[in-house]
């Protein structure tokens, strides 16, 4: 019984396609005196998911045209001022911060939220 439940587990696992989840970050770009909302959501099954849920934890966030901009899996950040956004991902947290300054610009950006899985 013991070798049914494993190779139920291992099979379980290759038909996910992954032992790790993915996350998606989403930006409401339509900007105005405040910074823009994100929403950033990880550990889901799949991209479809992860995108949909960063959307809704964005619009939560008081966005109300958020979409979602990148999906990754394995780490992902957003950068902001009021009057631009930056993201990025990558294998580390300093790599996904780095690049979410960088798209940001020299812009006195601010690491907002950085997320690994």
């Amino acid at each position: 019984m013991k070798n049914i439940r494993t190779w139920t587990m291992v099979a379980a696992l290759a038909v996910s396609g992954s032992a790790f989840g993915v996350g998606s970050i989403a930006i409401d770009d339509q900007m105005g005196d405040d910074e823009p909302a994100y929403g950033i959501a990880t550990g889901e099954d799949t991209k479809e998911v992860a995108q949909r849920n960063a959307v809704k934890y964005c619009k939560e966030y008081g966005g109300r045209n958020c979409r979602s901009v990148v999906w990754f899996e394995t780490c992902g950040a957003v950068a902001v001022t009021k009057k631009v956004y930056g993201y990025g991902y990558g294998k580390t947290k300093a790599v996904a911060t780095a690049k979410a300054l960088e798209m940001c610009g020299k812009n006195n950006c601010n690491i907002v939220a950085a997320e690994c899985e």
